[in-house]
């Protein structure tokens, strides 16, 4: 049994060496340097010969590094994982009634959008509590199936993709960008999976991605969507599959920077040992901050399950009975204090709880994260909360 202690008001010695815990955008890879983004073709069009090679580049060992299948689409596509999302529900959705799972605020967000932009008519929407799943048993595969693999803002993910129906009639439709890298997905039950840059991989924000299967692109070339499609979700053309999108001729321009920094964070993946080995090192820094919980009687995972809990957007509680007594806005002004403390210390920054979120901690533990800088950090936020309680 570990041994429960109790949170120290005494400053510690040690720092974390990279105090960057932010959700998102993520911190960078480790030995990252601004002179990696040297050779970036600045000044120069996405549609020049070399820039297309970078595009492709970028592609390419997106799908090596992932070992996404041979016969699904890679595509960069504009606005970070939201815009790839929103390209895949205005182009595929309609075809059938659409079950959405929402445990966090991401999903909460794609049944508004559906509901209420897109006015669909038959929707079953499958929602739990911050911290808990939606029960799974309850989706219908002869339905289109949206969900987030990973809750960002409630550290809840799917376990596994053993409840995804092989014999679907509908789509699954994936937002993955808080998981990819980090968890182990199974394409094969995946029709469309969309995610950025600026997670797992520490990338520049601004670009998605787009992963399609092919019954994915059967569905985008037999179903036409009765409504109007701006020019960036527009994933057709007379009828066919733009394959110029997962080709290298991009909607709109990228930025040749953030081109080069994901080529610079795809190739340092591969050289840790791919994608076993960025699942290792999120894995290994999740259990830094388990073991502390386990030992620390102040607070809990928000994450009821185990087996439930993300690896990377790890999201806590504070159970100590002193701040549980108070009300739920001081509960919440007693946490932002605490995120605060750390951050004016130096040693976190960013690591407050998701505003649609319970109070708490949201600590990000993804693959670009180094052990070491978690284990230096656990007592300092000891420190923060005993200092903050000592006020009360």
């Amino acid at each position: 049994m570990t041994d429960i202690k109790v949170a120290n008001a005494t400053k510690p010695d040690m720092c974390p060496a990279n105090p960057n815990f932010s959700s998102g955008p993520c911190t960078k890879r480790p030995g990252w340097h601004v002179g990696v983004l040297e050779n970036a073709l600045v000044g120069r069009s996405h549609r020049s010969k070399p820039g297309k090679a970078r595009i492709k580049q970028a592609m390419d060992l997106t799908r090596q590094l992932l070992e996404i299948p041979d016969d699904y689409l890679v595509g960069i596509v504009p606005a970070s994982d939201t815009g790839a999302m929103e390209m895949a529900m205005w182009s595929l959705l309609g075809a059938r009634g659409v079950d959405v799972l929402a445990w966090e605020s991401f999903g909460a967000g794609w049944v508004t959008d559906i509901q209420k932009q897109l006015k669909l008519d038959d929707v079953r929407v499958l929602k739990s509590v911050y911290g808990q799943l939606p029960d799974l048993e309850k989706i219908d595969f002869d339905r289109d199936v949206i969900f987030t693999w990973n809750g960002t803002t409630s550290g809840v993910r799917v376990p596994d993709a053993n409840w995804i129906d092989s014999e679907r009639q509908g789509l699954t439709i994936c937002d993955a960008t808080s998981a990819v890298y980090a968890q182990d997905l199974d394409f094969s039950k995946l029709d469309v999976t969309t995610f950025s840059w600026q997670k797992v991989l520490g990338g520049e924000a601004a670009h998605g991605m787009l992963i399609l299967s092919p019954r994915a692109v059967e569905r985008l070339e037999s179903f036409t969507p009765d409504r109007a499609l701006p020019k960036i979700f527009r994933l057709t053309k007379n009828g066919k599959l733009n394959r110029g999108i997962f080709d290298v001729a991009t909607i709109n321009t990228v930025s040749m920077l953030a081109v080069e920094d994901v080529i610079d964070a795809l190739e340092w993946g591969l050289s840790i040992g791919g994608l076993k080995g960025m699942q290792a090192r999120a894995d290994a820094n999740e259990k830094v901050i388990a073991d502390w919980v386990q030992a620390t009687e102040w607070v809990e995972f928000l994450a009821k399950v185990p087996e439930q809990r993300s690896n990377t957007s790890v999201c806590l509680t504070i159970a100590d009975p002193a701040v549980l007594a108070l009300p739920l806005d001081e509960q919440s002004a007693f946490a932002k204090r605490l995120v605060s403390r750390l951050d004016e210390a130096g040693v976190a920054y960013d690591i407050g709880a998701y505003r649609d979120a319970p109070s708490g901690l949201r600590i990000w533990c993804g693959s670009t994260v180094e052990a070491d800088d978690l284990k230096a950090l656990t007592p300092w936020l000891d420190w923060a909360f005993a200092s903050e309680k000592s006020s009360l």
